[in-house]
């Protein structure tokens, strides 16, 4: 049994499928089978079961799965801190997130962090959905990633493999132009949307499921509304009059210009974000101490 064996078959059990961990790899499947085959060999049982659409893993397979990942991934941190021990380097930490949070939600940490750790590198891999800030920390790309804590999507603890820590919740508001008619009012009720040109999140995002799930996907296909794939393209489009942006309440969305108003909108369930990361408990402290900024700048920034 080989660390090459114990990755590829961790890759197996999250794709599900041979093929394309082959590509993946820039192998052939035959190749990435050896590797499953000489596992099966060495603990005695079968580890995977093929199925009409790919492969599974077996209950001892679900078994090896578990601890070759966890194993993995705490030897992977390891090396990465006698790297750091060696050369004499603060390492680096990598984040999967949106442009949007950068501007909004982290800026400060951000400051603060690189002042407190200037040896400490920050990377930031900007995504357009949460799922896709997963799949990044879920392939060893990324260190940790803020994302929208969707339960509906990956259960009360989190997808598989990956472990959430809510941080805040941000409630609904509409953006609407000062001279739209709309900017009178001083609240809305989610039946109130039906009046409004509609900005909405995208389609298979954590938030445009939620607001599916509140306005009803027949009732929002019915009508014409505008997709933005992020919170400031769609204050933007809001701004420049082409209709109202249905968007998450974060610190600084409308600068001192008044370009537009921030109508609360009740009857939607707030949005729940926070950070993801593999296993917590294998994180290097600067990324834990990262994540313990942005969450302290963001939870203190929504009491005041």
């Amino acid at each position: 049994m080989t660390l090459d064996d114990l990755k590829v078959f961790v890759m197996v059990c999250e794709a599900r499928n041979l093929s394309a961990v082959a590509r993946e790899m820039n192998c052939s499947q035959s190749a990435v089978s050896q590797h499953v085959r000489r596992l099966e060999k060495e603990v005695g049982l079968p580890l995977m079961e093929r199925q009409s659409r790919g492969v599974v893993p077996t209950e001892a397979g679900r078994i090896l799965q578990r601890a070759a990942s966890d194993g993995l991934t705490a030897l992977g941190e390891g090396l990465r801190m006698l790297e750091e021990l060696r050369t004499g380097h603060g390492g680096g930490v990598v984040i999967a997130t949106g442009a949007t949070t950068i501007r909004h939600l982290m800026g400060a940490a951000i400051e603060e962090y690189s002042r407190q750790y200037p040896d400490v590198g920050l990377e930031f891999h900007t995504e357009r959905s949460s799922h896709r800030c997963i799949d990044a920390l879920r392939s060893g790309a990324v260190d940790l990633a803020w994302v929208s804590v969707d339960p509906g999507a990956h259960g009360a603890s989190g997808a598989q493999g990956v472990e959430l820590r809510p941080v805040i919740s941000l409630e609904w508001v509409l953006a609407v132009h000062p001279g739209d008619p709309l900017a009178a009012e001083s609240a809305l009720g989610a039946a109130d949307l039906a009046r409004t040109r509609l900005i909405r999140p995208p389609a298979g995002t954590s938030s445009g499921r939620q607001v599916e799930d509140v306005l009803g996907v027949v009732a929002l296909s019915s009508r014409a509304t505008t997709r933005a794939t992020d919170w400031d393209t769609a204050l933007l489009l809001a701004e420049l009059g082409l209709g109202h942006a249905l968007i998450p309440a974060m610190p600084g969305l409308v600068g001192p210009s008044g370009a537009v108003r921030l109508i609360p909108v009740t009857g939607i369930p707030p949005l729940e974000v926070g950070w993801a990361a593999r296993q917590w408990s294998a994180l290097s402290p600067a990324a834990r101490e990262f994540a313990a900024a942005v969450t302290r700048r963001v939870a203190g920034g929504a009491g005041s």
